[in-house]
């Protein structure tokens, strides 16, 4: 086996069937393979010391395979429709795994490299892709990952596409019936049209007339949503007269993603799951100027008999204890006057003029190279082509989120054209 050492990173070119050499970049501990059918790749007991007793993986057509600890996970292998494009080799069994694959996975893709990320996390980058949709994270042992792992009892595994930019954080508004929530959503999207956003929600009941999947809700079946709930998918969900009702992490990202900020209008209890989950968002609890006010209000609708007033008073005194008590939100407005509770409300979303409210916007698009290395300095990763003296630097700094949603923060910028942040100095 040949040794070559450059820049202090050992490199071990490791022969395979066909006479050919996979590099293995011991910084990262990954050794690639884009090779027509299967080759075997030699892998030691411990790559960092040394490698010694290595033993055969063969890896598939257009994985690459790349050790976390004593597990050796071979991606790639999209455009098969048999495979979910990740497993691993444990080295305590010897065996192989295919784990369950949680998340959204990117698409069929040829060419790929990868980096280890904290020892929890796989970096993977996309070969001749658009900036927009080159960065992947494949989370292995993160938080999210190791509670799922608890709750299914096996191997496990989680994507979460990496996304240039920041979004601005979801909104939750939640406050008895009767209190001006919806008056109150109403005029932010009448003064700010292009800003807001709703999530679709999922039901598990059949769709009325005239009602369209994805826009009104998605429709689903219970096995399927249940199965969505239990791999954390769901930021909240309710049974209603026997059927399902949530919101999925993924509907809110959406909203993220054409650059508009979610409101999330849900009672107390799902704003409790919400808080709880890996969702950042701000917590705003609308509140009656009294009790005695909120009944009067519902009574002047006009439009409910007595039992559903006094069902919706008992909801109401429920909901006022757990929403202005526990530190569960961060805003408490009571709505007592209308135009003055919704400039409070503005204040708080920094709509009142005192801050930058548009949304940053994300770094031009531009194309990745065909055939790519990856070395890291200082948090940024640095992506070399390999035909041509062009250098992309990812900067992870600002890295926030993760599965099962997006992981966003991420900077991006080709090297000679740096893209500041408002701290930054030019130089």
């Amino acid at each position: 086996m040949n040794i070559h050492h450059h820049h202090s990173i050992a490199i071990y070119f490791i022969p395979n069937h066909i006479n050919q050499f996979i590099p293995l970049d011991l910084e990262s501990s990954v050794g690639k393979l884009d090779l027509m059918g299967e080759a075997p790749v030699f892998f030691g007991d411990d790559l960092h010391a040394g490698v010694s007793n290595g033993f055969h993986l063969k890896l598939k057509e257009f994985e690459s395979a790349i050790v976390v600890g004593n597990k050796t996970y071979a991606i790639g292998g999209f455009d098969d429709p048999t495979s979910n494009g990740v497993r691993f080799f444990d080295k305590s069994t010897g065996e192989w795994v295919v784990p369950i694959v949680l998340g959204t996975k990117p698409n069929a893709f040829k060419g790929h490299s990868m980096m280890l990320l904290d020892s929890d996390r796989i970096l993977i980058i996309k070969h001749n892709s658009k900036s927009n949709d080159c960065a992947w994270f494949l989370e292995v042992d993160t938080r999210y990952v190791q509670e799922q792992k608890k709750k299914f009892g096996s191997g496990v595994v989680s994507w979460s596409k990496g996304v240039i930019g920041d979004a601005e954080r979801p909104i939750v508004i939640s406050g008895p019936s009767g209190v001006g929530k919806g008056t109150l959503i109403n005029m932010l999207m009448k003064d700010f049209p292009t800003m807001f956003g709703f999530s679709v929600s999922h039901t598990t009941r059949a769709p009325r007339e005239k009602e369209e999947n994805g826009v009104h809700y998605h429709f689903t079946n219970r096995s399927v949503m249940e199965e969505e709930i239990k791999a954390g998918k769901f930021l909240e969900f309710a049974s209603v007269h026997g059927n399902l009702y949530g919101t999925s992490i993924e509907a809110v990202e959406v909203v993220a993603d054409a650059g508009k900020r979610c409101i999330l209008d849900i009672d107390v209890q799902g704003a409790r799951s919400v808080r709880a989950s890996s969702l950042e968002a701000i917590f705003i609890f609308i509140c009656p100027p009294s009790f005695e006010e909120l009944e009067k209000r519902l009574r002047a609708r006009g439009t409910e008999t007595e039992e559903l007033i006094q069902k919706r008073l008992n909801n109401a005194k429920a909901e006022l204890e757990q929403g202005t008590s526990g530190g569960l939100f961060d805003h408490i407005l009571v709505n007592d006057d209308l135009e003055a509770c919704y400039e409070r409300l503005k204040e708080i979303l920094g709509l009142d003029g005192s801050t930058d409210a548009t949304l940053k916007t994300t770094t031009e698009v531009f194309a990745l190279p065909m055939e790519i290395s990856l070395s890291k300095i200082d948090g940024k990763i640095i992506i070399n082509s390999k035909n041509a003296d062009q250098k992309t630097v990812l900067d992870l700094t600002s890295m926030k989120g993760g599965a099962p949603g997006r992981t966003r923060g991420l900077r991006m910028y080709p090297t000679g054209l740096r893209i500041d942040d408002d701290n930054d100095e030019n130089t």
